[in-house]
């Protein structure tokens, strides 16, 4: 019985030093990042957004972001669980395909961008790709009287490249994405 508690102890000690270490690194990355670990707090318009967690955008004159599982619900972030051979999940993404189509039918003849009509892992990404953005430039541009050249431009203007140039694939934030947009009037 002795060697076990002496066991015990011993392989404890060793696992909050092994948390410890990891958990020490963990933290000194999240400072090397652009937002240090910390939520990036838009004003605009005398209301507070934050950055980090998708918003939803229901106007033409807007990019519309990922689809949310959980309706932008940051207390309540999760996914659907469901998988691609799932039936009720294949037909959420049809019905999330001709909606889309259907919100800017001048698209509907091109591949649509994954996604605009599946949604992440938490149900809050805040991102979507170049790709996504154009998918929606030409509505957007109709919408707001502008060219589409000028939406481009934004989108242009907006991309984030990857982080130190090669981790992760270019993205735009929706949210600066659509402040930047009612800044160009």
């Amino acid at each position: 019985m002795k060697n076990h508690i002496v066991s015990a102890l011993r392989l404890t000690l060793v696992m909050l030093i092994v948390v410890g270490i990891y958990l020490g690194i963990v933290y000194g990355g999240s400072k090397i990042l652009p937002t240090q670990g910390n939520a990036e707090i838009i004003n605009h318009k005398g209301q507070k957004f934050y950055a980090n967690i998708g918003q939803e955008f229901k106007s033409d004159q807007y990019f519309h972001g990922r689809p949310s599982t959980v309706n932008y619900n940051a207390a309540g972030s999760g996914g659907s669980n469901k998988g691609p051979s799932n039936e009720e999940y294949l037909q959420t993404v049809q019905k999330r395909i001709d909606t889309l189509r259907m919100q800017n039918p001048e698209m509907a003849n091109t591949k649509v961008p994954v996604e605009l009509v599946t949604s992440s892992g938490s149900g809050l990404d805040p991102d979507i790709s170049r790709e996504g953005a154009l998918y929606q430039a030409k509505r957007i541009a109709k919408a707001r009287h502008l060219s589409e050249e000028q939406i481009k431009n934004v989108i242009n203007t907006q991309t984030e490249k990857p982080f130190l140039g090669l981790f992760g694939p270019s993205k735009l934030n929706v949210l600066k994405l659509n402040i930047a947009l009612d800044q160009l009037k």
